[in-house]
């Protein structure tokens, strides 16, 4: 087992309560029952795998249990053949391995086919064993021959093995497979012969495929599939073959399996980029999608058929109606796939039928019994929504459509159509008064404070002519009701008090008792007035919706109808010569937001309103109060809001273009040795062809190991002192979700140290792998020991251990080792999310860690980037919100680990005379995480520059 070619066996949980002994193991082998007998072998197998092989109990397992003709007694023992020691210290054949070939012969001549085709797969687990395999070659070809299919299919995988281990046992392997292959009728015997040859003799295998070429779309899938995987090794190199090879596979794609038809038509596009074929794989993935069940199977077709569409666009612009019906799956990840590859291939040829279904599919959404409804209405919005900005032809036409959502229930739906619209009618001047006439028709539909924010914002901005004004502001009222609010409400609550000479009841109401701070009992009677029952009665009664939200506590949209009214009164005043009607707009503004003060003091309101909303509401009166004397607050109201959001436009199409432009450029690293490549002489490109095992390579990182020796120079961690007895360092290399640590072990004294172990143990979520051997150093020697750690989720580890060996007298000595603390920005990576996920994400994560702020430095943006630096977060805020001069900076950040754990933090300084103050807030689902980003930049505050 210490061999580095040793086989690898699973460790199974022993049960140290009870561990029989050697002799009791060999008295219920010679003495039991087949149960004992079968419950001890257990035991057996466990303890060898476990390190404890008992050399001694091979006899009488021998004497005792292999005569036994019990079918579970006999896979049992397949199983401790298979672990058993067959060689004895000088690494030769144990003697009593003769009895145990003898046996197996015997197996592989049983008449009961199942023995015989169970002790052929045990073959397969000893490929190894070169003297236990050579005498029951004979026995093993005569297999082949057999009547039952169950052993022939054994038997070809037993040839197969043995002939990829030690070709020289069967050196005509080869032509006796493809006899076999040729006189064979059973579909898995077939495929598994094919499969002899085509990972030991492949031109066999292509000698065989185009011996039977019209007979390959009749096959059984299995053997389908292996052929498709020969034809793709096979067109790796050169070949003769390649028509006919297209031509099959395209027959393949109407298969009746849905892995054959998967399989070949990834095939097809690897071999030939003909349109035709293209459209013939494409539409093969599209009908793989639409009647496969599987909702995973379904998102890799998709993945696949995007792949497709990334490569040859142009040619799946035809089929784009058929990819839009794959929404009709139930599942939205489906749906979101579908329409993410319908959006790529959307162009001015075909926009209109586009959006014409999706608008169908938003009506069909209206109904109730529609699965997920609210999701995929949302997702349909968001989908017209891109469609619409990237194509100005069909905005015109979808606006109006969408605006009837505006007063839906689902929230995220109504508050994507506001986005869409804002952005609308600011790129698409022409379109403005007809949107600014529906959405002022849609005021009273609206539910959502955040969706009134939006509407409101964009009637203030875009709202050009007097009429529309005027319309706003009577539209207004209807949804406010009776102005002033406070007194509209208070006459509510008069006319329900009771008439003069009436005396009001008080309510008693007793609770069951309760338990005083000192321990006794006592009842608590709670009394109620009759007025405050008719106050509640008043706040619950129905009144119109911008009114509800008020009185519900939402200022924040008191805040925003105020400036909206002050820049619609403002621009009434430009646009109107009437200072009589001016005057009056004016005096009804003034009116509505003092009564929105006014009601926030009062009883009526849930909660009372802040001092931001009435200082921004205040702001707003005093405005409209000095209109003469302050002309530079007008420019601010009118000019530079829509100023600000147009500059937000536009760095967001900059940034979408720059990121489509990163994606069509990518940068290849050349060698100066690199062979040149001349464009003419090569040949027409076609698909990557689909190595499986290059994927495999590619998905355990085995290909992106790069290794630099001064990185690695500073992974090495100093485990003891110089002058303890042993020296050790490790050299910690983090590759996934494990960590690889290299130990180095130095014998600095002039003894040999005996039954040395190092012992690891781990804080946090580390977990030990397997534990290091025991070892022994001669004087001044080195010795190098390897172990691995599991990494279950961000959060900052600590390694810790000992090194424990013999000393003189067998005495036990020991060295404490250093503390390893694992890095938690070895598993953060920086990526991007939307505003509205990073709200989403805030509110719902519970754990939050406040850093403050104390550094040296005196620029902002500056700390801003130190701190993305030192914890790999990227920030959200576009820069064209932080850019400029200014004392106080706000930004969003966002990173997300290996283990897909969110992280989110927000930076909130401000510029004093001596240096920046402030705070770093950090949210996370779970406490480690932010716990040790808010320690990371602790640290890194410290320092003047952001950490390497």
């Amino acid at each position: 087992m210490s061999s580095p070619d040793a086989p690898c066996y699973t460790v199974v949980t022993e049960d140290n309560s009870e561990i029989p002994s050697t002799q009791d193991l060999r008295n219920a082998l010679q003495k039991g029952t087949d149960e004992v007998k079968l419950d001890t072998l257990r035991k057996i197998i466990v303890s060898t795998i476990n390190g404890n092989p008992q050399p001694t109990l091979l006899m009488p397992v021998i004497q005792y249990v292999m005569p036994s003709r019990n079918k579970a007694l006999k896979k049992m023992l397949h199983f401790y053949w298979e672990v058993c020691p067959k060689y004895d210290e000088t690494g030769k054949l144990r003697q009593e391995m003769i009895l145990v070939v003898n046996a197996i012969r015997n197996d592989l001549q049983h008449p009961n086919e199942y023995i015989r085709g169970s002790t052929l797969r045990f073959l397969q687990k000893i490929s190894k064993e070169q003297e236990l395999l050579e005498p029951l070659i004979p026995t093993c070809r005569s297999c082949l021959e057999h009547r039952h299919s169950y052993v022939r299919r054994n038997a070809v995988f037993a040839v197969y093995t043995i002939y990829r281990e030690f070709e020289h046992l069967i050196p005509d392997a080869p032509e006796l497979i493809e006899t076999f292959l040729a006189a064979e009728s059973d579909a898995t015997c077939k495929r598994n012969a094919f499969v002899f040859l085509a990972n030991c003799a492949m031109p066999r295998a292509v000698q065989y495929i185009v011996s039977v070429l019209d007979q390959i779309p009749s096959m059984d899938e299995l053997l389908q599939m292996s052929i498709i995987e020969v034809i793709r090794l096979d067109c790796k190199g050169e070949t003769s073959h390649k028509p006919r090879y297209i031509m099959l596979i395209s027959e393949l794609l109407n298969a009746t399996s849905n892995p054959v038809k998967y399989d070949a038509a990834t095939t097809l596009t690897s071999l030939t980029q003909n349109p035709a074929a293209v459209k013939a794989a494409a539409a093969c993935y599209i009908s793989l999608v639409s009647k496969e069940s599987d909702n995973n199977a379904k998102i890799i077709v998709l993945d696949r058929l995007d792949a497709l569409r990334s490569r040859h666009g142009h040619v799946l612009d035809t089929m784009i109606m058929d990819i839009l019906q794959l929404v009709a799956s139930s599942d939205l990840e489906v749906r979101r796939k579908a329409l993410s590859i319908v959006l790529s291939l959307t162009s001015s040829r075909n926009v209109e039928e586009v959006v014409l279904f999706l608008k169908k599919q938003l009506q069909r959404t209206q109904d109730q019994e529609f699965e997920k409804a609210p999701e995929y209405r949302q997702l349909l919005i968001q989908t017209i929504h891109v469609c619409a900005v990237k194509f100005s032809e069909v905005a015109a036409t979808v606006v109006h459509a969408l605006m009837d959502f505006l007063g839906d229930s689902n929230n995220p739906s109504a508050l994507d159509v506001v986005a869409f619209v804002r952005e609308v009618v600011e790129k698409f001047p022409h379109l403005r008064k007809t949107i600014c006439e529906k959405l002022i028709q849609t005021l009273s539909e609206i539910k959502s404070g955040k969706v009134y924010r939006g509407v409101l914002w964009i009637l203030g901005e875009y709202a050009e002519s007097a009429p529309e004004v005027k319309e706003i502001f009577l539209q207004l009222r209807k949804v406010l009701g009776e102005i002033p609010i406070l007194a509209s409400e208070q006459r509510l609550l008069d006319e329900s008090a009771p008439e003069k000479g009436e005396k009001e009841e008080v309510k008693g109401e007793s609770t069951k008792p309760r338990v005083l701070a000192d321990g006794t009992y006592a009842t608590e009677t709670a009394f109620t007035s009759v007025s405050s029952a008719r106050l509640e009665a008043v706040k619950a009664a129905a009144k119109p919706p911008l009114r509800t939200l008020l009185l519900g506590g939402d200022f924040f949209t008191g805040s925003v109808l105020s400036s909206s009214m002050t820049k619609l009164v403002l621009r009434f005043i430009e646009l109107s010569d009437d200072a009589r009607k001016s005057n009056a707009l004016r005096a009804e503004a003034m009116l509505i937001m003092a009564s929105i003060i006014r009601v926030g003091q009062s009883k009526f309101v849930t909660v009372p309103i802040d001092e931001d909303s009435t200082d921004r509401i205040m702001n707003c009166i005093q405005t409209l109060s000095e209109l003469e004397s302050k002309p530079v607050v007008h420019e601010i109201f009118l000019k530079d809001t829509k100023a600000a959001y147009t500059k937000m436009i536009t760095a967001q199409e900059k940034k979408a273009a720059e990121k489509k432009e990163s994606e069509k450029t990518t940068e290849v690293a050349v060698q100066v040795d690199d062979l040149l490549t001349f464009r003419q002489f090569s040949k027409k490109a076609v698909d990557d062809l689909v190595d499986d095992a290059a994927d495999v390579t590619r998905a355990t990182g085995a290909d992106d190991l790069t290794e630099d020796f001064i990185s690695n120079l500073s992974r090495i961690s100093q485990l003891t002192g110089f002058s303890d007895p042993i020296y050790a360092e490790a050299y910690v290399k983090i590759h996934g979700f494990d960590i690889l640590l290299d130990v180095l072990l130095v014998n600095q004294t002039a003894n040999t140290l005996q039954n040395l172990c190092l012992d690891f143990a781990t804080l946090g979520d580390l977990k030990l792998v397997e534990r290091p051997s025991v070892y022994t150093i001669a004087p001044h020697s080195f010795q190098s020991i390897k172990a691995t750690i599991k990494v279950s989720s961000t959060e900052t580890g600590v390694i810790f251990g000992s090194i424990l060996w013999e000393g003189p007298g067998m005495s036990e000595q020991c060295v404490i080792l250093n503390d390893i603390h694992i890095d938690i920005m070895d598993y953060i990576k920086s990526a991007y999310c939307t505003e509205a996920q990073f709200r989403s994400m805030w509110t719902e994560f519970e754990w939050e860690n406040r850093v403050n702020v104390t550094t040296t430095m005196s620029e902002p943006r500056e700390y801003l980037r130190h701190v993305m630096k030192a914890t790999n977060m990227s920030c959200l805020t576009p820069e064209g919100a932080i850019s400029g001069d200014c004392d106080f900076l706000s930004a969003n950040m966002y990173a997300r680990s290996l283990f897909g754990e969110d992280a989110l933090a927000n930076l909130s300084i401000e510029r004093t005379d001596a240096n920046i103050v402030g705070h770093v807030r950090i949210r996370s689902k779970t406490q480690g995480i932010a716990l040790s980003l808010g320690d990371r930049i602790t640290m890194a505050q410290k320092e003047n520059k952001p950490p390497v």
